[in-house]
């Protein structure tokens, strides 16, 4: 069950009574809003309907809103309802109604918080995509716990989910490392060697140079070698990357590379298909895709005046290629310094056929690592940068998963190093695990005095106070926050609920002694604590964090 789907379909039978009775007229009218008050003293729900058709009903909201009033309150689901100016509509969920939601957590366990709406899709969601000639550094790292929490809740509301990752694995970049690479490797066999000019020069290429030697039985004074070497290098990132990602309990299920695109003719096929779409035209030797047609600020270059195509070009023959793999929603999320590069690509993807919102790009605000009051410049060709890797080392899979979605994707993230290695309160993801591991501690202790507290007839009317209340309402709305997080795309919806419920959850734990002498409250709670922890567990392990029964 859907609280809030509920309290629609209540709000749409009050409606149409209300029709059916004479008070209202049949007509047209707006699509009845569910709301969550700003206030909790305001109601668990609130509907903004009767100022919404008061033009088509000309009468005040105010009195439209008590002729629903009557109707809404006949629900057992509903407690009282509250009519407050200039005419909302705030509706209170009854006693009952919530302590049922004990017994539902319980019964699905792990798979409370799921649900499975009507219109589900098969969804692509392409994330991290660094370039492989180096190793990740944190700011892949915040993409990749955004992506994977992303999947998370939309596989959570039903949707059949695909993470991929984009290899880079073709073009002058690539050539690059295979020349810096080249050059390390001559170095070590105790040549002089002029290093390239805009090479890579991190401790990781002396690295790659020592593997492909020790691996390798290469001439270094080979023709072509520098492709050979280049594509080596790339496969070597390209497994560290996958390790790190793994660290980070990341799983791909696609690692797409652009090279085959290149060499299986598909971005010429997907220029052709484009010049068929009378999308491209030529100037000064150049083929231009007219993404100005669809809001971009200047037409965009896809083939060079020497003839070969640009990043753009093979970055929409990708794309064409998810297409072609019948994705409902494609989804990319992309770092701060690609915003100019959204227009173009949603155009050229409308252009081949996609409809209005079936692409969509994310945009992960730039992340800082602070480690004693300065923030780490990063640059992955000078080498002066702190790696995924070396900061997993440090904090570890689940201080690092909870800190890179607890902001929004468009809020800034100073990742205080300081704070991510505290093992106190003052840590967030150490506050949730101890919640957990708080009520996995208060069952043993029930185990050691013998209580009782499992059962089907459990009295529940104890919990009628202010604690177990809030704790309750966070509890039978969690299938929803999950639902609100997967469409609106903002994981951190999650982190942030499950940081409210926590301090719920201690909040009652201080108000109220859980294991006492009166065994009827001490099932009641207990059952309550039970499904408290299951709720805990399933968020955790939305954001990818374990939940430690000790700590």
């Amino acid at each position: 069950m859907i609280l809030k789907e509920e309290i629609h379909s209540i709000l749409v039978s009050a409606l149409e009574s209300a029709k059916k009775d004479g008070l209202f007229p049949d007509e047209q009218y707006p699509v009845i809003k569910v709301e969550y008050p700003k206030e909790e003293k305001f109601g668990d729900y609130a509907t903004p309907f009767a100022m919404e058709c008061a033009k088509i009903l000309k009468k005040n909201p105010v009195n439209i809103a008590n002729d629903l009033k009557t109707y809404i309150e006949e629900s057992e689901m509903v407690e009282k309802v509250e009519v407050v100016k200039p005419g909302f509509i705030n509706i209170f969920v009854s006693f009952d109604l919530l302590a049922s939601v004990i017994e539902r957590v319980k019964d699905q366990n792990e798979n409370y918080g799921k649900s499975r709406g009507e219109n589900l899709r098969k969804v692509n969601i392409e994330f991290v995509s660094a370039n492989p000639t180096g190793p990740m550094n944190v700011v892949s790292a915040r993409a990749a716990a955004l992506g994977d929490t992303l999947a998370n809740l939309m596989e959570a509301t039903g949707d059949t989910v695909d993470r991929e990752f984009y290899v880079n694995d073709y073009g002058n970049q690539v050539r690059l490392l295979g020349e810096s690479v080249l050059a390390r490797m001559k170095e070590q066999k105790g040549e002089d060697v002029t290093f390239p000019e805009d090479g890579y020069h991190g401790e990781y290429i002396k690295d790659i140079a020592s593997h492909i030697i020790e691996n390798n039985s290469v001439d270094i004074d080979s023709e072509d070698l520098v492709d050979l070497i280049a594509k080596e290098a790339i496969e070597y990132n390209v497994s560290g990357q996958k390790k790190d990602l793994e660290s980070l309990n990341v799983h791909f299920k696609t690692w797409f590379r652009e090279r085959p695109l290149h060499e299986t003719g598909e971005v010429e096929k997907t220029y052709d298909f484009l010049e068929s779409k009378n999308v491209i035209y030529e100037t000064e030797s150049k083929k231009f895709f007219r993404s100005t047609d669809y809001d971009d600020d200047k037409d965009r270059c896809v083939i060079r005046d020497d003839g070969r195509p640009t990043y753009l070009m093979a970055d929409i023959a990708y794309h064409k290629d998810k297409l072609n793999r019948g994705y409902d929603k494609i989804i990319n999320i992309w770092g701060p310094d690609h915003h100019g590069y959204i227009a173009r690509l949603k155009g050229a993807m409308l252009a081949m056929g996609a409809q209005e919102n079936q692409f969509e790009v994310l945009i992960a605000q730039q992340v800082n690592l602070v480690m004693e009051g300065e923030t780490v410049k990063m640059s992955k060709r000078l080498g002066n940068f702190s790696t995924m890797k070396e900061l997993l080392e440090e904090i570890g899979s689940d201080v690092a998963r909870y800190f890179f979605v607890m902001r929004s994707l468009d809020s800034h993230l100073d990742f205080d190093l300081a704070l991510a290695k505290k093992e106190s309160s003052e840590n967030p993801v150490f506050y949730l695990q101890y919640a957990h591991a708080r009520i996995c501690s208060i069952f043993l202790k029930a185990e050691e005095r013998g209580a009782q507290y499992k059962g089907n007839n459990i009295d529940y009317s104890s919990l009628n106070n202010p604690e177990a209340l809030q704790l309750l309402k966070y509890m039978i709305k969690f299938p929803e926050e999950i639902i609100d997080a997967a469409t609106s795309c903002e994981p951190h919806r999650i982190s942030t609920f499950l940081m409210r419920f926590a301090q719920s959850f201690h909040k009652l734990y201080t108000e109220h002694r859980i294991v006492s002498d009166d065994t009827v409250t001490t099932a009641a709670l207990l059952n309550l604590a039970d499904a408290a922890r299951i709720v805990m567990k399933n968020g955790l392990k939305l954001l990818g964090v374990s939940a430690p029964e000790r700590m």
